[in-house]
């Protein structure tokens, strides 16, 4: 009986030890992009969860109380930072677990609006408050550079909390960093072709996109969802899109801006879509890549149709 039971004892303890070696450390990010890259790094371990859905606005979400409960149970909470989802702060202070502002991590390139961007002179919309000049431009997940920042230290925590994984987090680590290499050379081929060719876009929301790859927008139609512009706005617009001549106006999904189709109508201008948060790209190891090499084809098939 004795042996039996001794047999019975070590049994469950090596059950509870592979199972605690097997436990998911749960990720929670504020938007698809750092889902994205976190999914890179948890590759073949676990998929990370993301808080807002495709479509949402990150500047203006409206959390549920299922949003709440996630956000105060998870392990590790990413978001970029109150200059992005400004109604996180209030939530996170009740978290005693790990909330990173990766806004704030070592080592990022970091871009703020210019005080004298030509780009709003004209057709810049008051009710803009995000983009304000000065203020930091927190769409930092568009430059390559930051996505190996903001892996390096989900690794890093993730390799602290779940150590009987580091290794595999590491080897992920240098695989995204791999594949950031290839990536960087095939969007520097694809957009080599139109740099210097004009466009405009509804939301200024792409800078880093374009530093990174040596693009530049000519303008920037920043007009807030709930507002309908006058007739001198408007025309002041069309005025820009008819000096310039043929080019692309660029909204972002899920919504086209209400005026867009009377401000090009009539002018050689094509209407398309960027999509800077890839609400619907698959959580996969590769999931970061295909967003931003879908925004280089996008933003160049459009110049080239012209």
């Amino acid at each position: 009986m004795s042996r039996l039971f001794s047999i019975f004892v070590a049994f469950v303890a090596s059950f509870l030890l592979i199972g605690s070696a097997q436990a998911e450390v749960k990720v929670l990010t504020s938007i698809k992009p750092l889902q994205l890259i976190a999914a890179a790094v948890q590759d073949g371990i676990a998929v990370p969860e993301v808080l807002l859905p495709p479509g949402a606005s990150p500047h203006n979400y409206a959390l549920r109380p299922s949003d709440v409960r996630k956000v105060q149970s998870v392990e590790l909470v990413y978001w970029i930072g109150p200059d992005m989802e400004g109604f996180l702060p209030r939530v996170l202070t009740g978290r005693t677990l790990p909330s990173i502002a990766v806004q704030d991590l070592p080592g990022l390139k970091l871009r703020h609006f210019a005080e004298d961007t030509h780009s709003h002179a004209e057709e810049a919309d008051e009710h803009d408050h995000d983009h304000r000049p000065g203020n930091l431009d927190a769409h930092l997940w568009l430059s390559p550079i930051n996505a190996r920042v903001i892996a390096t230290k989900i690794a890093t925590d993730l390799s602290a909390v779940d150590p009987a994984n580091a290794a595999r987090y590491q080897s992920n680590l240098k695989a995204f960093d791999e594949r950031l290499d290839a990536l960087d050379l095939r969007l520097k081929a694809r957009l080599a072709g139109i740099a210097g060719k004009p466009y405009f876009v509804f939301h200024e929301a792409f800078d880093y996109f374009e530093d990174a790859y040596g693009l530049k927008h000519t303008g920037v139609f920043s007009v807030a969802a709930e507002v309908q512009p006058g007739a001198q706005h408007v025309a002041a617009m069309r005025t820009r899109l008819q000096e310039v001549g043929k080019t692309c106006v660029f909204s972002e999904p899920p919504l086209r801006p209400r005026l867009a189709e009377t401000l090009v109508a009539g002018l050689p201008v094509k209407l398309a879509e960027l999509d800077a948060l890839g609400g619907y790209t698959p959580a996969t190891a590769q999931g970061y890549e295909q967003l931003l090499e879908k925004l280089g084809n996008d933003l160049a098939g459009c110049l080239e149709s012209l």
